[in-house]
């Protein structure tokens, strides 16, 4: 005799029966279970057995990248610490997705000198230090040629903070979401002259679009301080023969910062 669907619950461990409420109550008479009823009964155990688990396993951690949120258009004052770790923990825009660090910067917090680039690459991903690789060294190099240095008056920094993928140049979005920590960097660091490296660091700080060659040789301003354009070092390496226009450029930014504080420093 085969079980009823209620004792076969019953003997599973799942009670109460609920019912309908019109519906009359099931009987629960007990039938006599004989020997083959009995292995009926064991067989359609193991049925189900075989189809429930054991367990339920617990859900698998979801390997999703958390969301990017809104960029911030401001921040709120602060010291450098604290900037570092907003920077740290930005998700503004899809960039952080795949860095492994963000890169705010490197150098002396007191500059006279302040260099903008465009965003870290592979190798800065890696170590978490602005200009390391090839192009690293051509500055470090003009900046030997200056008789200054990375660390000592010096602060560089790049216009987004995050590697953009395949060392592209950053669009004006990520930009846009990275300018308030850029901002916030002139702000507590308070340079007396920025040096913009390339196209995109111009966009980004000045929102000039213009061509990097009508841009040369004159002199911007922001927030006060002046601002001289020249070209990357990672393009320089590609076209080895503008190196000249980048120092013509490089004396010109050392010109307007004797002149902007002529008696203060000793050239």
């Amino acid at each position: 005799m085969s079980l009823t669907r209620e004792q076969m619950l019953t003997e599973m461990g799942i009670s109460p029966i609920w019912v309908l409420r019109d519906a009359s109550p099931m009987q629960a008479s007990e039938p006599t279970v004989g020997a083959g009823a009995e292995t009926e009964r064991r067989e359609s155990l193991a049925v189900v057995a075989d189809v429930l688990p054991a367990k339920i396993a617990p859900a698998a951690p979801s390997t999703a990248s958390p969301a990017v949120v809104p960029p911030k258009t401001h921040l709120p004052a602060g010291d450098w610490p604290a900037l570092l770790q907003e920077i740290a923990a930005c998700r503004a825009c899809s960039l952080c997705e795949q860095r492994k660090q963000a890169v705010p910067g490197i150098g002396d917090l007191q500059p006279d000198w302040l260099f903008i680039g465009e965003g870290p690459g592979a190798e800065e991903d890696v170590r978490g230090e602005p200009f390391v690789g090839q192009a690293g060294k051509l500055l470090d190099a003009m900046l030997d040629a200056l008789d200054i240095a990375r660390g000592n008056k010096v602060y560089i920094a790049n216009a987004v903070k995050c590697r953009p993928p395949g060392n592209r140049t950053p669009e004006t979005a990520e930009m846009a979401a990275c300018k308030p920590y850029l901002e916030r960097q002139i702000a507590l660091l308070k340079p007396k002259i920025i040096v913009l490296l390339g196209k995109a660091a111009v966009h980004a700080l000045l929102g000039d679009d213009k061509s990097l060659a009508s841009l040369r040789g004159r002199q911007f301003e922001y927030a006060g301080i002046p601002v001289v354009v020249t070209y990357h070092p990672a393009y320089l390496l590609r076209n080895l023969p503008d190196k000249l226009k980048a120092w013509e450029d490089l004396l010109f930014a050392r010109r307007t910062l004797r002149s902007a504080v002529a008696p203060a420093l000793p050239f």
